[in-house]
């Protein structure tokens, strides 16, 4: 859930401004891949007591492709750090660039393959103040359609640099705009959600129509998107014509049978452990059921876009998936829920070049294509 794989600092938010200047190829060099920071909590706290963390985590599925087998036979448990507290805005700062051991090799992996298949063009840039990242596929021509993309990392971590956005952009045909929101606990929700807003409305100051963009998140930036059009169209600003979720945090409360039935499945996220501290820096508790930070509470009978949710049968997160499902499909929305077996937290990324990615972003581009057009 935490982005923490920014090639070992390379996009840290913090420092996102200094690299504005510097050369594309940069970003090329980083793969964001969405991962737990309970990798640097748990792993803690098992290798204190001493357990044998030499086995894989968790239950290997043969149900799976061989390539996830792979993968998931390499999460031997999370390790690393203690965390900070939640608003200890030096100690958050000083864990956004470290990535797990066991992670590097993963991500080593992934960012071969996926620098080699998919090569784009990267332009950084601000929109209404705020600094974003620009991926367009190779030979991309502008059509006027937009994807904004929305990253994850627990609001305490991460940035724009996403090099998976060569692949998005090359499946889907479209031009990326990948938001470097201010992170927690320097930014809280109220205006870290205004500016994902801003973004969207420079992009229609350029003269791009909001019926031409999607917006796409994954895990925090999953619920951040989600709770960002909701405040858009709260505020009769209008929303764009389809929302793509990557494993939303859409509730940052432990709230749901599988934050307790998944516990001990799940080889990525931990809520004691590291989530508390991340939701708490991001939003007050009073605040953490508002809908612009957890949107399975919102009200989507007063309209919402087409909404895809993707996730796996590892993830603690799985009743918010199917509560975010409900919440749009009970209310006569548009939701497709679209779940993976044995797969964890933010699967496209974590287990890329696999049959299940692949078959992912086919889904993704086939909904794109249909409520967003060609």
């Amino acid at each position: 859930m935490l982005r923490l794989a920014q090639c070992c600092g390379l996009w840290s938010n913090t420092s996102l401004h200094m690299h504005m200047k510097r050369d594309s190829a940069a970003l090329k060099t980083c793969l964001a891949l969405a991962v737990s920071v309970t990798s640097l909590t748990l792993g803690y706290g098992l290798q204190k007591q001493g357990l044998d963390t030499t086995e894989p985590y968790v239950y290997v599925p043969d149900t799976v492709s061989p390539r996830a087998q792979k993968i998931l036979r390499q999460m031997k448990g999370p390790q690393g750090l203690p965390l900070p507290a939640p608003d200890d805005v030096e100690g958050w700062k000083k864990i956004r660039n470290y990535t797990p051991p066991q992670l590097r090799e993963i991500f080593k992996e992934n960012t071969e393959i996926a620098l080699k298949r998919y090569p784009a063009q990267t332009t950084n840039r601000f929109l209404g103040g705020v600094p974003v990242v620009e991926i367009r596929p190779p030979g991309w021509t502008d059509n006027g359609k937009i994807l904004i993309y929305v990253h994850g990392g627990g609001y305490v971590t991460g940035g724009p640099g996403f090099s998976l956005g060569g692949w998005v952009a090359t499946e889907t045909g479209l031009r990326i705009i990948s938001v470097g929101y201010t992170l927690a606990p320097e930014s809280k929700w109220d205006g870290t959600t205004d500016q994902v807003i801003a973004v969207f409305q420079a992009l229609q100051k350029e003269g791009y129509a909001l019926k031409n963009m999607a917006v796409f998140g994954d895990s925090a930036g999953g619920g951040l998107a989600a709770g960002s059009v909701l405040k858009m169209r709260d505020k009769g600003l209008g929303m764009p014509s389809a929302v793509v979720l990557w494993s939303p945090w859409a509730d940052i409360t432990e709230t749901g049978d599988t934050y307790f039935t998944l516990k001990k499945a799940d080889p990525i996220l931990d809520y004691p452990m590291l989530l508390k501290n991340a939701a708490d820096a991001y939003a007050a508790p009073k605040d953490q059921k508002n809908p612009y930070v957890s949107p399975v509470y919102g009200d989507y009978s007063k309209g919402y876009p087409p909404t895809l949710i993707q996730g796996g049968t590892k993830e603690i997160f799985l009743s918010d998936f199917v509560r975010q499902y409900r919440a749009i499909d009970n209310a006569g929305g548009t939701a497709v829920l679209d779940i993976y077996e044995g797969m964890p937290h933010v699967f496209q990324a974590v287990i890329f070049d696999s049959p299940e990615s692949q078959q992912a972003m086919t889904k993704m581009k086939k909904f794109l294509a249909t409520y967003l057009g060609k």
